[in-house]
């Protein structure tokens, strides 16, 4: 239970509830605001809160497509000071990623100074950047000033800011969005305005369209950094129907032919959101690790645009098999993952398809046209009315000369003069300079009282403290007079308009209200044309955005994976003798040629030999280590024997508390015998262990104080076990299991320490070893030490190495 007692100094008042659920509410309104107010954009305007507030705090600074560019400091602080309290550092990584045009398909701000590159590089301090919109960024803003959108406060509650911008396209998915929220994530790839819009047109003329129709107009995404995407149809299709799949990406890519039979492969579009920078590296290491050992060599030869140079070490080698190896070991292709998770009112969360998404966006601009109108109607109606009071002015231009001239509230006379009646004025005009001088010679003192007192020209039914002039409604019998606007706007006329001519102005532009107001009417009352204006908006856009505007082409193209062999490394490895020699550190070298096995070999200092045998460069070299993992090394890919080589543990994933075992040639077919110090094992096919990863194959399962200890391969019918207390015992090879991963079976039973060596030989032959002359030695009479697995066995024969070691 919380208890949170009275602040003496006058806090919250004491409350009590369970923690579990204390937690749970805090937590459900975090997740809440993650949710709608940070990760996840608006299906309407495809924008998170981050990015509207950005281009809405730019478009009060006036930072035009066409005006000057503005310090990026300033737009930042001024977003964070007045729409978006977070930092700064985040703000500005969001406008900066905004006008990359490696990372957006439509750039939304346009950028001056250095705001990072495709290498990975940072944008530069918002103090040494400057930044203001684009005209894409302009028609997701066409609008706002004409209440297209619904408005609410900002989180101080001094301004306000808009829910959701007009968007004149579908900016969801031409620019893609990606974030992580609480339990929910999103991941959208952007795409095509010119095939978007042609989708929102089919979709307006055929509302319950499938979405296998669709993907006529948006075969796939469309990714700023170019790239063909291989993924199949039938895969794209799902991917679009559910709103979740993923896109198999590649670089583009090509031959240059050097003459002579000599060729390189030059790599001019790499994969989004991909670094040439990590990619150079990663090949670079793919070189020196050996892993495509016909990669000779890489270059990047980039300037503005893509170009990375990849030379093959032997001219006989296919490009696609090359290019096909890389495509498996490095991010030369890539999978873009698609998550349609999307707001789709602007405040539920849900994973939409590219129908749902298109809809959504069609009936927001549907909604945006029908404010728009009503917005104009209202200024028409506005204007109307000003019209009509300018009229009657300009019909009794000389009462509304004499009202103006000698009245003391004459915007009070204006509204309470009865227009509809003949009119003689009670005011007699100035004929002199002396009437101008003073304007009360030879009036009337009734006439006077009429207008300096408006109690004596006050309505029945209005009292003297009420204000007139702010409630004309009120008066009654005054429907022949102006109205407030009207009569304000008749005030305000300037001198050089009292002319014929604005009166035929003034009903030209009525006339020309008029006839638009009739239209806006119906467009308010008849669905099908304003789904037809619409459309027309939408044409717009793509004639202004669309595939002839330039940048509008699509740039990511659409192909089949070819079907390329799998061609072993050993196939494209040229085959050369070698002596592989593993010193007692574990320090590896391949010496050139077969040597001879005893010559005395440099290594470091305390460090001796330990594994030396010959093998060829296509051979597969495995090594168990005493953690009972397999690792696979190729002996094209060991370093050259002109030094000390270098650390296994570098080239494999070998733990540092793991000990080497042993280190042999593949053999495809062949079986080995593993065996742990506490005496357990099995047999298991060597094809079985092999690894495809630097972490290798785990076989023998072993516990913390046990230790692979044996890995021989097998050769004859029975099984000889030795014990570090001098013990061996032989029995049939049948009774071992043949697993391809476990702990195995007890081969011999032991009171203290543990297994010292195993081996398989041909009963018939008898049993051998080296003796401590190194001599071999031969037992053919093994009846005394034949028994069943499991069992104790006997004490070694006379001679036998006193390693306990069958060598």
């Amino acid at each position: 239970m919380t208890d949170m007692t009275d602040d003496p100094k006058g806090g919250l008042p004491a409350t009590s509830e369970p923690l579990r659920r204390a937690i749970g509410d805090r937590y459900l309104t975090y997740a809440l605001s993650t949710i709608m107010h940070r990760a996840l954009p608006d299906a309407r305007d495809g924008l998170k809160p981050v990015h509207r507030r950005i281009l809405y705090a730019m478009s009060r600074l006036r930072l035009s497509p066409s005006g000057k560019f503005l310090k990026s400091a300033k737009i930042a602080g001024d977003t964070m000071g007045d729409f978006h309290p977070h930092g700064d550092a985040a703000i500005y990584d969001a406008m900066a990623r905004l006008a990359q045009d490696f990372a957006m398909r439509y750039r939304l701000v346009d950028g001056q100074g250095n705001f990072g590159n495709i290498d990975g590089d940072n944008p530069a301090a918002s103090r040494y950047t400057e930044a203001r919109m684009t005209v894409m960024a302009e028609a997701l803003l066409e609008g706002l000033d004409e209440n297209a959108v619904d408005f609410r406060p900002n989180y101080d509650g001094r301004l306000t800011e808009p829910m959701v911008l007009p968007a004149a396209y579908p900016n969801l998915l031409a620019n893609g969005s990606s974030g992580i929220a609480v339990g929910m994530a999103t991941n959208i790839p952007p795409h095509n305005i010119d095939e978007l819009i042609s989708a929102c047109l089919h979709l307006i003329k055929s509302p319950d369209a499938r979405d296998e129709t669709l993907l006529q107009f948006v075969p796939g995404p469309d990714f700023p950094t170019g790239g063909v995407v291989v993924e199949p149809p039938e895969s794209i299709a799902e991917a679009y129907r559910t709103g979740r799949g993923a896109f198999r990406l590649r670089s583009t890519w090509g031959t240059e032919d050097l003459g002579r039979g000599q060729w390189q492969i030059v790599v001019t579009e790499i994969p989004y959101q991909v670094q040439k920078s990590k990619l150079i590296e990663k090949l670079a290491e793919l070189i020196q690790t050996k892993k495509v050992p016909i990669l000779a060599d890489v270059r990047d030869e980039s300037a503005d645009d893509i170009r990375i140079v990849l030379e093959p070490r032997s001219k006989n080698v296919e490009p696609d098999v090359l290019m096909n190896m890389l495509f498996r070991n490095s991010d030369l292709e890539t999978r873009f993952s698609l998550n349609m998770n999307v707001l789709i009112d602007g405040v539920t969360p849900k994973v939409c398809s590219l129908k749902e998404v298109l809809r959504a966006f069609l009936d927001h601009r549907r909604e945006v046209l029908m404010r728009r109108a009503r917005h104009r109607l209202a200024k028409i109606d506005h204007r109307l009315e000003v019209l009509e009071g300018l009229m009657i002015a300009f019909l009794n231009l000389d009462r509304v000369i004499d009202i103006i001239r000698y009245d003391d509230d004459p915007k009070l006379a204006l509204m309470f003069e009865d227009w509809s009646a003949p009119h003689q004025s009670t005011i007699p005009r100035a004929t002199s300079e002396a009437d101008y001088a003073s304007p009360l010679t030879g009036v009337d003192t009734a006439a006077l009282v009429m207008v300096a007192d408006p109690a004596a020209v006050m309505p029945e039914g209005l009292s003297e403290d009420e204000d007139a002039g702010s409630t004309p409604h009120r008066i009654a019998g005054r429907d022949a007079g102006l109205s407030d606007v009207q009569a304000e706007a008749i005030l305000n006329i300037r001198l050089r308009s009292l002319r014929r001519l604005e009166e035929m102005e003034l009903r030209a532009e009525q006339d020309r209200l008029m006839a638009e107001r009739a239209g806006i009417m119906d467009l308010l009352e008849d669905d099908s044309l304003q789904w037809a204006r619409v459309a027309e908006q939408l044409r717009e856009v793509r004639k202004q955005f669309g595939a002839k505007s330039k940048g509008g082409a699509r740039r990511t193209q659409l192909a089949q994976a070819a079907e390329v062999e799998d061609v072993p490394i050993e196939a494209m490895i040229d085959r050369e003798p070698i002596t592989v020699v593993c010193s007692q550190m574990g320090w590896i070298r391949a010496m050139t040629g077969h040597i001879d096995l005893t010559r005395e070999l440099k290594f470091k200092d305390g460090d001796g030999p330990r594994f030396v045998f010959h093998a060829e460069t296509t051979d597969k070299l495995l090594v168990f280590g005493s953690n009972g993992r397999f690792y696979t090394v190729q002996a094209a890919t060991l370093p050259g024997g002109r030094g000390m080589g270098e650390p296994l543990r570098l080239m494999v994933d070998l733990p540092n508390e793991a000990e080497i075992v042993d280190i042999f040639i593949h053999r495809p077919g062949a079986r080995l015998l593993v065996a742990s110090s506490a005496g357990d094992g099995f047999i298991v096919p060597e094809d079985e262990v092999i690894a495809q990863t630097r972490s290798g194959k785990q076989v023998l399962n072993v516990r913390a104080d046990t230790r692979a200890r044996v890995c021989k391969r097998v050769d004859g019918d029975a099984v000889a076990v030795v014990g570090d207390n001098r013990k061996v015992l032989i029995f049939a090879l049948d009774e071992l299991p043949e697993m391809t991963r476990g702990k195995g079976v007890r081969l011999q039973k032991y009171k203290d320490g543990g297994l010292s060596d195993a081996r398989t030989f041909t009963m018939a032959n008898g049993l051998s070893w080296l003796d401590p002359a190194g001599r071999t030695r031969t037992e053919t009479a093994l009846d005394e030490w034949v028994g069943k697995r499991a069992g104790t066995g006997r004490m070694a024969p006379r001679g036998f190495p006193r390693d306990n070691r069958f060598n």
